[in-house]
């Protein structure tokens, strides 16, 4: 199931939302450019590399308690964050912020991943499910720029967790994620369309503010 899907637009996706939750799902853009501003390196993070630099890459390297950056947008500690793209940007830290707070949405507070194991969590509320890998898909995205998903199919657990999980995090080949955006629901092809909706985790045990520094960091 490793090809190489041509191009994507801005086209909407038209992606099955977390059924327990009604949640924004989905991620990843028509560029994704939160390419944090470093495109002239044209390295891997910013989705330069070829075909074969793709590796298959196991659930384990995305193990771990996560947390949704989405609740730090919203109270302003990313505002630091969002001030720091105006400056080497090309739209202002309100415009940033509109375009990260769609990008960030999601009412999938935590997510937990042990072994084969998913855990979505939604407040107290939590649905679970057993996931093997389903290959990888590469995107070439408009600005020229590629990414690839990393895709792991639902194969027991709650009716309600998706079917579908799809990783992306800027790494191509096997290696522990320090961050990543995660698309979910129920047609694995529709969620290769979502241009707009990203939502974004970075390790629990890390406070609001040292996620805003490593964010500046890169």
């Amino acid at each position: 199931m490793n090809k190489v899907i041509k191009t994507l637009g801005l086209a909407l996706a038209v992606s099955s939302p977390l059924m327990f939750a009604g949640a924004a799902v989905a991620q990843t853009s028509s560029g994704h450019s939160h390419a944090h501003g470093h495109d002239e390196k044209r390295s891997v993070h910013d989705g330069y590399f070829d075909d074969e630099q793709v590796k298959p890459r196991l659930l384990s390297d995305w193990e771990g308690d996560w947390q949704s950056v989405y609740p730090y947008l919203v109270d302003g500690t990313l505002d630091s964050v969002m001030a720091d793209k105006a400056k080497h940007g090309d739209k202002s830290a309100e415009d940033y912020r509109a375009y990260y707070d769609t990008g960030y949405k999601t009412d999938v507070d935590r997510i937990l991943i042990k072994g084969k194991n998913v855990t979505f969590f939604r407040g107290e509320a939590a649905v679970s499910g057993g996931y093997e890998a389903d290959g990888h898909e590469i995107l070439t995205y408009k600005k020229g720029n590629r990414g690839v998903r990393f895709i792991f199919r639902k194969i027991a657990g709650d009716g309600a967790a998706p079917q579908f999980i799809q990783f992306s995090d800027h790494i191509i080949a096997p290696q522990n994620a320090d961050h990543y955006h995660l698309y979910w629901g129920n047609d694995r092809a529709a969620l290769l369309t979502e241009v707009t909706n990203w939502p974004t985790y970075y390790r629990a045990k890390l406070t609001g503010s040292e996620i805003a520094k490593e964010m500046l960091a890169h």
